[in-house]
């Protein structure tokens, strides 16, 4: 696929003023310039957030009602149960309103659905079953938004809720005794974008200034709080920097202990955000996709050396069998689109007989991210698909579902991650209307861009330089790792490493060379010979090989040089 690339136009006064007034150098600055930050206020918060920089809570919607209810059970000694999504936001939901509430005297109970059995948010079984428990509060954290019927049941058997969410608001807010979540139409909170960890946070921290609390009584949760939302994929900006550049400080040197054996079984030498990404939150969300959620929960709320060494190794063994299954569902899954030419489609929804429920999202997200096109996975079990979809940028995913919801029975998500549920014999009809909606939006236009932040020569790269890049971590969405162009560079060796899967060089310019790596590129070693002249779109990094530390190249896209 063809990637267009782009890059920032470059304004030279403003980055030696930023340079200058921040001592930073004129990299760092440059990309600062190319975020729009520019501002000195705005730079010192945005390379070192302080806990000064969280907003008040009490600008959220109905924050001032959930803390009232919150405190009325504790005074009365209501029994209360937070309910939960089983995955990574969701379990760090619980993780750390349970905590905090066991902390102020409230010894809240928890409640996660079945992913397998049960799907998504509320379902009227599990309300009805919580209530006959004798639970007077149920507090939903992830989830619940747009759990209507489900709330107003709970309500008729004589229990109260408050939801905090971050999803997308229905056209109707759920009858509960507060509703917290920034989607809200007449939300002004400041950051709309928290995750589910972040909505559970903030209620924490209101919790705390409403008993007059020290501050460390909430801010001691911010490593998983960091962990939920880095794996949820929220922008990393704003609150949600603050949150994250913050949190991996605690992470570094956390005492939960269920988290430290999550860390140390990952591999993962430095702890940042690609070792919460990749490391952690498969391990976390393995368990939920599996349908055992409450087993991640566990060892995150766990206090015993024993109990977290097992739980951490059921952990890790879930997440090789989900391994195990995705690869399964993906080649079933190319082998339908190649076989049905559904690659010349704008949109692919294929399904399967008893995929996994669990696995086909991350399926779906690689669909997507091979063929740069939205598509849909769907499970088929006794005549009903439930499925998964992801999105490219410029299809609003949950916008179309809107607009064919007379062929499903359920849906929900954003613009880039949606659920669904319909019945087999609606799969076409459904297939049909949004591939029509996309070829009305004309989505074969939509190119992948590539934004590059800076020209760079490697004659003028150093160590240090590369190093000062962390600087801007966490990277994640909306704070991508920096791109830069090397234009004209010479290739001086060539090779597919990993059984053809990868591609490794060594690059020229003048007396300088670096070493580049692609990663899934190996078939560009037939493309390319020594001695060419390439043009290179990568990020960059240091690498250590047996003590040496050396500059490398992770290369995204290639071309010859004009």
């Amino acid at each position: 696929m063809v990637n267009k690339w782009q890059i920032y136009e470059v304004n030279e006064e403003q980055i030696e003023k930023i340079s200058k007034e921040n001592n930073i150098n004129k990299l760092i600055a440059t990309i600062l310039s190319n975020k729009g930050i520019t501002e000195k206020e705005k730079i010192k918060k945005y390379l070192n957030p302080t806990r000064n920089d969280f907003h008040d809570p009490y600008n959220m919607p109905d924050m001032e009602k959930a803390v009232e209810r919150i405190l009325k059970a504790k005074e009365t000694g209501e029994k209360v149960i937070i309910y939960g999504d089983y995955d990574v936001d969701g379990i760090t939901s619980i993780t750390v309103l349970k905590s905090f509430l066991q902390d102020i005297g409230i010894d809240a109970a928890y409640y996660i659905p079945n992913r397998i059995e049960e799907g998504y948010g509320l379902n009227i079984p599990a309300v009805e079953k919580i209530a006959k428990e004798g639970y007077n509060l149920m507090i939903t954290v992830d989830c619940g938004i747009t759990c209507i019927d489900e709330i107003d049941k709970a309500n008729e058997l004589g229990m109260e809720v408050i939801v905090t969410d971050h999803h997308e608001v229905g056209e109707q807010l759920p009858n509960a005794v507060a509703v917290v979540d920034c989607k809200r139409k007449d939300n002004k909170y400041e950051c709309r974008d928290l995750a589910g960890v972040g909505v559970a946070f903030k209620l924490t921290q209101a919790l705390a200034i409403k008993l007059d609390l020290d501050e460390k009584e909430y801010l001691k949760y911010l490593d998983i709080v960091c962990i939920g939302t880095i794996s949820d994929i929220v922008p990393l900006v704003d609150e949600n920097r603050v949150i994250s550049k913050l949190g991996l400080l605690l992470v570094n040197q956390t005492k939960n202990i269920g988290l430290r054996g999550i860390l140390n079984s990952s591999g993962y030498k430095n702890v940042d955000s690609s070792a919460v990404s990749f490391g952690v939150a498969p391990r976390i969300n393995a368990c939920g996709r599996m349908g055992h959620a409450d087993e991640a929960l566990k060892l995150l709320l766990s206090d015993n050396y024993s109990e977290v060494h097992n739980l951490t190794n059921t952990l890790n063994n879930y997440n090789r069998v989900r391994q195990d299954i995705e690869k399964k569902i993906y080649e079933e899954a190319l082998t339908q689109i190649q076989n049905n030419a559904l690659n010349q489609n704008n949109t692919i929804v294929v399904a399967g007989n008893n995929w996994h429920h669990g696995v086909i999202g991350i399926v779906s997200s690689k669909i997507t991210e091979m063929y740069f096109k939205p598509s849909i996975l769907l499970c088929l079990e006794d005549g009903v698909a439930t499925g998964s979809g992801r999105s490219i940028p410029g299809f609003d995913l949950h916008e179309a579902l809107t607009k064919c919801q007379n062929e499903l029975e359920r849906f929900g998500g954003h613009s880039m991650a949606v659920g669904l549920t319909l019945k087999e014999e609606k799969i076409n009809d459904f297939s049909k209307e949004l591939e029509n909606l996309a070829k009305e939006q004309h989505t074969e236009e939509i190119i992948p861009v590539i934004k590059i932040d800076a020209k760079i020569n490697i004659s003028n790269l150093n160590q240090e330089m590369v190093k000062s890049l962390k600087l801007l971590e966490p990277f994640g969405e909306a704070n991508k790792t920096p791109v830069f162009l090397f234009k004209g560079l010479k290739i001086d060796s060539i090779r597919a490493l990993s059984e053809g899967k990868h591609l490794k060089l060594t690059l020229k310019e003048d007396n300088t060379i670096v070493d580049a790596i692609g990663f899934n590129k190996g078939n560009l070693v037939d493309e390319y010979r020594i001695g060419d002249q390439v043009d290179v779109v990568g990020t960059l990094e240091i690498n250590t090989f047996n003590g040496v530390e050396s500059i490398q190249i992770l290369i995204k896209d290639m071309m010859k040089s004009v």
